[in-house]
C-alpha cells in the first residue's frame, strides 16, 4: 500500500504536535522527509496507479452472512407475564421437594415433568424451599442444594426441549422458595 504524501500544512501541523509529546523511551533519529512541491503532490494524486502482475477478476460481493439460529429463549408473551406477576396463574400440579436428597429430588422432578407432558399440563409448581445465605448455628447440612441444582437438572433433562420457561413463583405460591415450570404444548414442541 502506497504511503500518502503529506501536504506542507499537514507536515507543519504534525511537527507542532510532535514537539508537545514527551517520548516514553529514547527515540531513534527520524528519517528525513523530503519536501514535495504542491504541483508534484497534485500530480501524484492524479496519476493512475500501475498494476504489476496478473490482476484477478473482480469478486462478487459476498452474500451477507445469515445470523446464527437464535437459541431458545425462555420468553413468554405478555399475557403469561401478567398472570405470573399478578399471581393469577393456576398450576396444574405441584410437587414439593422438601426433605429429599438430591438424587430423589432429581428423579421426582423428571417424573413430574414426564407425567405433566403426558397429561397435557402447562404449569408445574415446584417447591424447592428458600436457600439460607448462611447456615444456622449448629447446622451441619447444606441448605438450598436442590434450588442450586434445579437449573442444571432442567437443562440436562430429556424433556428440556419441551420446557418453555422457568420462573420464580408468585409469593402466594411460595415466592423465592418455588418455581413455575411452564411446559410447551405438544404442537409447540414439534415446531422447535
Amino acid at each position: 500500500m502506497a504511503r500518502r504524501v503529506l501536504t506542507p500544512e499537514e507536515r507543519a501541523l504534525w511537527g507542532k504536535l510532535a514537539r508537545t509529546v514527551t517520548p516514553l523511551r529514547k527515540a531513534r533519529p527520524a528519517p528525513l522527509m523530503e519536501t514535495v512541491s504542491q504541483e508534484a503532490f497534485a500530480a501524484a494524486l492524479d496519476a493512475p496507479r500501475a498494476v504489476k502482475g496478473r490482476v484477478p477478476p473482480a469478486r462478487p460481493a459476498p452474500a451477507p452472512a445469515s445470523p446464527p439460529a437464535p437459541a431458545a429463549v425462555p420468553v413468554l408473551d405478555g399475557s403469561w407475564e401478567k398472570r405470573i406477576r399478578s399471581g393469577r396463574i393456576v398450576p396444574d400440579h405441584a410437587i414439593d421437594l422438601h426433605g429429599l436428597n438430591l438424587a430423589a429430588a432429581h428423579v421426582r422432578l423428571d417424573r413430574a415433568i414426564g407425567d405433566g407432558l403426558a397429561l397435557g399440563w402447562r404449569v408445574l409448581l415446584v417447591v424447592t424451599g428458600k436457600p439460607r445465605p448462611t447456615p444456622a448455628p449448629g447446622e451441619t447440612r447444606r441448605r438450598g442444594a436442590i434450588r442450586a441444582e434445579i437449573g442444571d437438572w432442567l437443562a440436562r433433562s430429556p424433556n428440556a426441549h419441551r420446557i418453555a420457561s422457568v420462573r420464580q413463583a408468585h409469593p402466594r405460591h411460595g415466592g423465592e422458595g418455588a418455581l413455575y415450570i411452564i411446559l410447551r404444548r405438544a404442537r409447540d414442541a414439534t415446531s422447535s
